[in-house]
Formats: structure tokens, sequence, C-alpha cells
């Protein structure tokens, strides 16, 4: 690809990261309520997810789906439901305490991958992250080379934006939480980015 393709590219892609969306609020939740590692693992975790989404649309995948809307439906759904899950776990985990919620009885599948495993998951089941690389990305794309390539150059691009931006906000969090950390504080923002999960839960459910 050309270098003004790839600079275009991170220019239109660069404000969409710094949004505060899933992957931010999860990132600064998991670093309140453990450690910078969780959030790095976070971070990695919505690397991975983005390159999922990635390869399906390489392969033709992701179009297949945002093409029907029924498939598109299912995903927003799944989506959604888990966000939401997500928002309420977290919210409980304020009043119950951490350990009380990693005990309990019912978990999703993945649960066990922890940090890693919600970021991955909540990047997979987002169909924002999807519509990424099938509105934005074949902007960037030259129909008279092999597609597949230029996604791959584009999705590393994508993915170096957003570890850079995460994991330099889990050190902003991780330096605050050394200078903050009461469980006041802990208990007050596990609300808000529960609070925060349930509404994009939502959102994506009933986004049309």
């Amino acid at each position: 690809m050309q270098w003004h393709q790839v600079l275009g590219f991170v220019a239109a892609v660069t404000p969409l990261t710094l949004i505060p969306g899933t992957s931010f609020t999860l990132v600064t939740q998991q670093v309140i309520a453990g450690s910078r590692s969780d959030g790095v693992l976070v971070t990695f975790g919505s690397a991975c997810g983005l390159l999922v989404h990635a390869t399906l649309a390489a392969v033709g995948l992701s179009a297949l789906v945002m093409s029907s809307a029924q498939a598109l439906t299912v995903v927003k759904l799944l989506g959604g439901i888990y966000l939401v899950w997500l928002g309420v776990t977290t919210w409980r985990s304020a009043r119950r305490g951490i350990e009380v919620t990693k005990r309990g009885r019912w978990r999703l599948p993945w649960a066990r991958l922890g940090g890693f495993g919600q970021g991955l998951w909540s990047n997979v089941l987002n169909p924002k992250a999807a519509s990424v690389y099938l509105t934005l990305v074949p902007q960037f794309l030259t129909s008279s080379r092999p597609v597949a390539p230029q996604i791959a150059t584009l999705a590393v691009v994508h993915v170096s934006v957003v570890l850079v931006w995460l994991l330099f906000w889990t050190s902003v969090v991780a330096a605050a939480r050394t200078l903050i950390d009461t469980p006041r504080f802990r208990h007050g923002m596990s609300r808000l980015a529960g609070a925060v999960l349930v509404s994009l839960g939502v959102r994506t459910v009933a986004a049309r």
C-alpha cells in the first residue's frame, strides 16, 4: 500500500479509537479492581478481537453478516447481552467484592480467561468493530491489487493504534490508582464502569 493510504487510515481510525467505549471501560474497571497487568490483558484481548474481524473481512464472511439483517440482529443481540452481563457483574462486584464475583456459580464459558477473554469477546461480538472493516477499510483499498494483504496491513495499523492508546490509558489509571486507591474510590468506579457497560449493551441492542 501507498504511505498516503496508510496515513489517511491512521487519521480516520484514531478519533474512533480515542472515543471511550467498551475496551476503554473494561481496562479502567480491570485496573481499578485488580492491577496494571489486568488492564494489559484486556488491551491485548481487544487487539485480538480486532484481528478476528480483519480475518473475517479478508475472507468475505463479515460482508455476509453485515448484508444480512437477520445475521446482524443476532450479532447485535449477542454483543449487547454480553455487555449488559459484564455491566451487571461489575455493578454487583462493587457491592459484594471482586472475590465474591469470581466465585459466582454461573459464568460464561470464557470467564475463566479473565481480562483477556473479556477484551477479546467484547470486540468479537461488537458490530461496530466489524463495521470498521466493512465501511472504513474499503475506502483505502485498491481494487487492482490483492485485497487480503491490504486488509492485513490496515489491521496491523489499527491494532497498533489501539494498543498504544489502551496501554497508555492503563498506565494512567494504574498511576492514579496508587494515589487514590481506597475502597470508596473502587466502589464508585466499579459502579460507574458497570453503568457504562450496561448502557453500551443496551445501545448496541437498540441500535438500528
